[in-house]
């Protein structure tokens, strides 16, 4: 059972390392082709760059219906049974199934496109632009499929693979199109890598699979299960995204566009750069976690572990966060950013709770639970998009990060009465000693800055940092 705990560790920690570095590469690129299509094409170039990839996420999104996560659960299902023929079954599903939506989505983008130019532009002038966004619909798609495919059968570095060559290649077409085509340029490079994606997806693809001949009723009624929980999957993500809209449109009216813009800073500090850990993480924990969903003890030791790990992975980092806030805003931002010091340091704590309902609540997805997904992510964005109006209220920027902590932290406590009241699971004792170490360590950092102790906000940083790297240590080993 140790040498088990130890492997399983291990594979968190590689898989962690793997693709926060793909995450880190996809990044970078999109700084450098940010900055080339200012550079070539100016403040017009980035506008229809973002509008065009705002229309392909929203399409997408609205009509992949989730498959892209929730058929990870079935395929790694499947894999427990060791039953090939009912695996390839299940990516034969999921390959079709993801060609339908692309299918039906390319027919949404072309029929609406004529509504989308009016929209988006105002005007007729960019229909024929929507209607070539169709192709990149169909085109991510396929890659979600495939996606899906390589993560449910944990085929992880073929799936990172497919991430890193497509975002560069994509880029690498991209930089002579800036260069020749300009403003005409925008719409092929989103073509361009919406097809090295694919491209990638289909060279990297699992072919230990063969595909199985079925009808369509078959395809269907295999597919339905997963096609269901990713309905719910869209509409939970999509009640987060209509309270950030909601909020930021308050804000605009409330407070103006410099307000939204520093919200917007802050928020990406918080939210997004932390995020590409617990994204690393979830590419092996999730399915790992639907194999073993209907065991209760499994469930319960690889939820312990997996919170242990990412505790002690966070806690350094958020400790880091809060002491070099000043050099973090300076690098991306510039000195006008300095008033979301308070902001991101009050978030940060809040990303320790965020960290563990978000290993709990892998849960629910592992279960293949729909409605409580939705249910406590409808809950989730109606709290945060009230404690950021009534904080920012009281306490301006500052306030929304208080905001953020109380949400995470009430939401945490959503979670865990589905967990250990609803599922009936438990954590171990360690978990929760590390959980109160890491906010005693951030709220510590937190203090002695904003009382201007800087030496003595080093020395707790550099305290977790050890402890962190001896308990990363002891999880390798044991």
């Amino acid at each position: 059972m140790a040498g088990k705990g130890s492997s399983i560790s291990r594979m968190a920690m590689k898989a962690m390392g793997l693709f926060g570095g793909v995450q880190i590469a996809g990044i970078l690129c999109s700084i450098i082709r940010t900055k080339l299509v200012a550079m070539w094409i100016g403040p017009v170039g980035v506008g229809l760059f973002g509008l065009f990839n705002n229309a392909l996420e929203m399409i997408s999104t609205g009509t992949n219906l989730g498959i892209r996560s929730s058929s990870v659960r079935d395929i790694s299902q499947a894999l427990t049974g060791r039953n090939p023929e009912l695996v390839s079954r299940m990516v034969t599903v999921v390959r079709k199934w993801s060609m339908w939506l692309g299918l039906a989505g390319a027919l949404v983008t072309l029929t609406l496109a004529p509504l989308l130019s009016q929209l988006t532009f105002g005007d007729s002038t960019h229909i024929w632009g929507f209607v070539a966004l169709s192709i990149a619909v169909l085109l991510q798609a396929l890659t979600n499929g495939e996606y899906a495919i390589l993560q449910g059968t944990a085929r992880l570095k073929r799936l990172a693979s497919v991430t890193l060559w497509g975002t560069i290649v994509g880029l690498a077409v991209s930089i002579p199109l800036f260069y020749w085509l300009r403003e005409r340029s925008i719409l092929p490079s989103i073509l361009a890598y919406a097809a090295a994606l694919a491209l990638f997806a289909w060279v990297f693809r699992n072919r230990d699979y063969p595909a199985v001949a079925m009808n369509r009723r078959e395809t269907f009624d295999m597919g339905k299960g997963f096609v269901q929980l990713g309905i719910f999957m869209t509409l939970g993500n999509f009640a987060g995204i209509l309270a950030s809209y909601a909020f930021n449109s308050w804000l605009n009216v409330n407070a103006g566009t410099e307000a939204v813009g520093f919200y917007q800073a802050g928020y990406t500090l918080i939210n997004k750069y932390t995020g590409l850990i617990l994204t690393a993480l979830g590419m092996e924990y999730y399915p790992r976690l639907a194999r073993v969903a209907d065991s209760r003890i499994r469930l319960r030791a690889f939820v312990s572990q997996e919170i242990n790990l990412a505790i002690a992975v966070m806690a350094p980092v958020v400790a880091l966060f809060i002491l070099l806030r000043e050099l973090i805003v300076w690098i991306l931002y510039t000195p006008e950013f300095n008033v979301i010091f308070a902001f991101v340091s009050w978030g940060m704590i809040g990303t320790v709770l965020r960290t563990l309902s978000w290993c709990l609540a892998f849960t629910i997805l592992a279960k293949g639970d729909g409605k409580t997904y939705l249910w406590t992510e409808v809950a989730s964005a109606v709290i945060n998009l009230v404690l950021n109006i009534v904080f920012y209220r009281w306490w301006g920027l500052t306030g929304l990060g208080v905001a953020f902590l109380v949400s995470y932290l009430l939401y945490t406590l959503i979670i865990a009465v589905v967990y250990f009241r609803v599922y009936r699971l438990q954590v171990t004792r360690a978990c929760l000693y590390n959980l109160l170490w890491t906010l005693v360590v951030a709220s510590g950092v937190m203090a002695a800055m904003q009382s201007g102790q800087t030496l003595i906000a080093s020395i707790i940083t550099a305290v977790s940092i050890v402890i962190a790297i001896r308990q990363i240590i002891v999880l390798w080993r044991r």
